[in-house]
C-alpha cells in the first residue's frame, strides 16, 4: 500500500478503485504510452479479452488486466492480515495513471482525521473530505468502504470518498470501521451505525448540516449504508436523507444467477465472496443474519436510495433484488446496471469513463434529495 501522502498527491483527484479478491495471471503488460502525456481514457491493453467475460469494456479490461500482472494470491488461500497486503485495483489505477506520464493533479478537497468517541474502547478513525472552497453548512455523506468486512481500507476506497464530496458538494466523513475476522459479525454493522450517529450529533463541528445526511457505501459498504438506515428506524434516530449503494452486498447467495455466470470474474468473484463471509460470518451456509440479507429485510420507511451495479460481478443479481424489494416496500429506488464493468469499478473515473457516469448518477440523486 502506498502511503497515504502519495495517494493523496496523485489520487485523489484524479480517482481510483476499491478493492475485492484477486488471482494471479500471465504477465501481459497494457500498451505503453505514446511520446509525450498520454490521454488516460486511452489506456489499453493488447491482451486477449478473458473468457469469463468476453463483453468487456476496453477500459474497464486495461485494469483488470494490470491488476492481474500483480500475481496476486487467492484470498482464499491467505489469512485477513495476509490479504490485506495484496495489490489492489487502486494499484491498477494508479500504475495505469502513472504510465500516461501526466503530471499529478492537485487535490480539489480538505482531508482531515479525527478519532470519534464511539464504537469500539479505541474510538473510530474517519477521514473527512471537504470540497475546496466551500461556504455555509454543507450536506454530509457518511460513507462505508468496501473489502468484505475484511480487507481494504480508508486510503483503497479514497477515490469513490473524493468523487462524491465534490460532486455533490457534501463533506464526505468515510469510517475506518473494525474488520474480520479479528472483529466478525457484527462489529462493522455496530461500528457503521454509532459514526451514523456521531455524525448526526456532531455535524456542525465539520460544517455540516445535521438534517442533510446521506449514506453511501460500496459493496461491504453499500450493504452497511442500507443496514445503518434499517437500524435508525427500529432505533428511533433520525433517518437519513438518501443512500447511496453501489454493488452492494444484499442476500448472501452465493448460487444466484450473476454468481453463476461470473465465478470465476476478476477482481471479485464466487471464492472471494466465500472467503468474504466465511471470515466476517462463519456460519452463514447455517445461519441468517439480519443484516447480511437487506432483500428480505423490512425496507419500509427508508430514504431515498440510489443502486449501482456493474454487469460482470456476481453481486448483480442481488442489487436487482435489493432494487426491487425497496420498490415493494414503497421505497423511492432508482437502479442502474453499467455494462462491461467489474465491481470496484465505481473509483476508477481517471481512466474509466463510466465510473465518471456512475458517481454522476450518485451526485444527481443525493442533491435531488436535499433539494439542490
Amino acid at each position: 500500500m502506498k502511503p497515504f501522502s502519495s495517494l493523496l498527491g496523485f489520487a485523489v483527484a484524479v480517482g481510483l478503485a476499491g478493492c475485492m479478491a484477486t488471482s494471479g495471471g500471465p504477465d501481459r503488460m497494457p500498451a505503453p504510452p505514446t511520446a509525450g502525456p498520454m490521454d488516460p481514457m486511452q489506456v489499453t491493453t493488447n491482451a486477449p479479452k478473458p473468457a469469463w467475460a468476453p463483453d468487456i469494456d476496453p477500459q474497464m479490461w486495461a485494469v483488470v488486466d494490470q491488476l492481474m500482472t500483480y500475481g496476486n494470491v487467492p484470498y482464499p488461500q491467505l489469512t485477513g492480515f495476509q490479504a490485506r497486503m495484496e495489490k489492489t485495483p487502486t494499484n491498477a489505477v494508479m500504475d495505469l495513471l502513472m504510465k500516461t506520464g501526466l503530471p499529478p493533479m492537485p487535490p480539489k478537497v480538505a482531508v482531515n482525521h479525527r478519532k470519534i468517541p464511539v464504537g469500539p474502547s479505541q474510538g473510530l478513525l474517519v477521514r473527512t473530505y471537504t470540497p475546496m472552497g466551500a461556504s455555509g453548512r454543507l450536506p454530509v455523506i457518511v460513507y462505508f468502504h468496501g473489502g468484505g468486512w475484511v480487507i481494504a481500507d480508508l486510503d483503497t476506497y479514497e477515490a469513490g470518498a473524493v468523487a462524491l464530496a465534490t460532486k455533490a458538494n457534501a463533506v464526505v466523513v468515510s469510517v475506518a470501521y473494525r474488520q474480520a475476522p479479528e472483529n466478525p459479525y457484527p462489529a462493522a454493522h455496530d461500528d457503521a451505525f454509532a459514526a451514523y450517529q456521531w455524525v448526526l450529533q456532531n455535524a456542525a463541528s465539520i460544517n455540516g448540516d445535521p438534517d442533510r445526511v446521506a449514506l453511501a457505501g460500496e459493496s461491504a459498504g453499500g450493504n452497511l449504508a442500507v443496514a445503518t438506515a434499517i437500524r435508525a428506524r427500529d432505533e428511533g434516530v433520525p433517518m437519513p436523507s438518501a443512500i447511496v449503494s453501489v454493488y452492494p452486498v444484499a442476500d448472501g447467495d452465493v448460487q444466484s444467477a450473476s454468481y453463476d455466470r461470473y465465478a470465476n470474474a476478476l477482481p471479485l468473484n464466487r471464492g472471494g465472496m466465500e472467503w468474504f463471509f466465511d471470515n466476517y460470518t462463519p456460519d452463514w451456509r447455517t445461519r441468517e443474519y439480519d443484516w447480511i440479507d437487506l432483500v428480505e429485510a423490512d425496507l419500509a420507511g427508508l430514504p431515498p436510495t440510489t443502486v449501482i451495479n456493474a454487469q460482470i460481478d456476481p453481486l448483480e443479481a442481488e442489487g436487482g433484488d435489493l432494487a426491487d424489494a425497496l420498490e415493494a416496500a414503497g421505497v423511492d429506488v432508482e437502479r442502474q446496471v453499467f455494462s462491461g464493468v467489474t465491481h470496484e469499478f465505481f473509483g476508477m473515473s481517471a481512466v474509466l469513463e463510466q465510473a465518471g457516469a456512475a458517481q454522476d448518477l450518485a451526485a444527481r440523486r443525493l442533491k435531488a434529495a436535499w433539494g439542490m
